[in-house]
């Protein structure tokens, strides 16, 4: 409630300020992947970095500024993932806005009051995804779905792995 009607934040780690703006300008271009987790929660794949771009199983990012051989992680929020259905081991084609699909099956899926949370296991290293869509949607459990990443919501940062 407060952050909506501040006109900046500061986030603030281990005693110094890592980040100050208003709370629509943190969120939208957070200066690391601990502030882009301050507002929400996140996904990362991570990936290594040729010829400025970066080759996940969700097609490639651009990661300018980046030497060839350093390892980034590509951050983006639940909301910013698209879900499609399964057409017989296929998903939706390739596209420019969202890359390649990749296909994960539902772990669980959540009704959270105007939007439902699903969580992916997926299937390119078993690790946990979460997406989030407006209203009730309530897969089960082991269905196959594919995922796609919005590229302009997504941020790219080194990884501290």
């Amino acid at each position: 409630e407060a952050m909506r009607m501040a006109d900046q934040i500061a986030l603030m780690r281990g005693g110094r300020i890592v980040q100050v703006g208003a709370p629509y300008n943190v969120y939208n271009a957070p200066c690391d992947r601990a502030a882009a987790a301050f507002f929400s929660d996140i996904n990362v794949v991570t990936g290594t970095v040729r010829g400025a771009l970066t080759t996940t199983p969700f097609g490639e990012f651009l990661a300018p500024g980046y030497p060839d051989g350093s390892v980034v992680d590509i951050v983006f929020r639940p909301q910013h993932v698209k879900i499609d259905f399964d057409r017989g081991g296929r998903g939706p084609n390739p596209t420019p806005l969202d890359g390649v699909p990749a296909r994960g099956l539902v772990r669980r899926a959540r009704f959270m009051g105007h939007e439902s949370l699903v969580e992916f296991s997926m299937d390119f290293d078993d690790s946990i995804l979460r997406a989030t869509v407006p209203g009730v949607f309530l897969p089960k459990p082991g269905k196959p779905l594919w995922l796609t990443v919005r590229r302009d919501r997504c941020f790219v940062f080194p990884n501290r792995d």
